[in-house]
């Protein structure tokens, strides 16, 4: 299921068994961060795992890195649910790197 709602992200949902799957393109960032965190927060304590695939995500924000930060302490608090993130490219990574965020997001 894709989501071409904004030129500056979009994402596909795949399910499979226990596993939800959020491919993600473009930017998290102000404009967007919203609509990602509207569609993975429902699913926090419907899912088991949730995975946000970010192979495709060349810009984060404040704002985005505050999205994925709760996101990670909301599916923490829903002791069932696991969240991670995988794919981060190199610019990502340096940021979660640079935040000192890296261990507490998992990357």
């Amino acid at each position: 299921m894709a989501t071409p709602s904004s030129p500056l992200f979009s994402y596909e949902v795949e399910m499979a068994g226990d596993t939800t799957t959020i491919k993600c393109h473009g930017r998290v960032v102000a404009d967007t961060a919203p609509e990602l965190k509207q569609l993975v927060k429902p699913m926090v304590p419907k899912c088991r795992r949730i995975i946000l695939d970010l192979s495709d995500v060349d810009f984060v924000d404040s704002s985005g890195l505050g999205t994925l930060v709760g996101l990670k302490v909301s599916a923490a608090a829903a002791a069932y649910c696991t969240l991670e993130f995988i794919n981060l490219s190199p610019r990502v990574k340096d940021l979660f790197h640079i935040t000192k965020l890296s261990e507490m997001l998992g990357t």
